[in-house]
């Protein structure tokens, strides 16, 4: 997640420097997209990790006893 904050502040900057130099707005605009984006794939990897463990350490379903917990766990899904 570290990773993840460095990133966008390194397209924060480059926001920030776009402001103040009209002559590379748009290369520096560019720029912090690219740090976005970035940041986005690092994140989206984490998660998909986070995702991969937990999905291995659930127990297996519990059955459903009564309608009312049908009805959640369809609308959980």
């Amino acid at each position: 997640m570290e990773k993840v904050r460095r990133l966008r502040a390194m397209g924060s900057l480059c926001r920030q420097q776009a402001a103040y130099n009209s002559m590379n707005k748009w290369k520096l605009l560019a720029e912090a997209e690219y740090w976005d984006h970035l940041a986005h794939l690092e994140l989206s990897s984490y998660f998909q990790q986070c995702n991969a463990i937990s999905s291995n350490e659930r127990e297996q379903p519990q059955a459903i006893t009564n309608t009312n917990d049908a009805q959640r766990a369809i609308s959980a899904a």
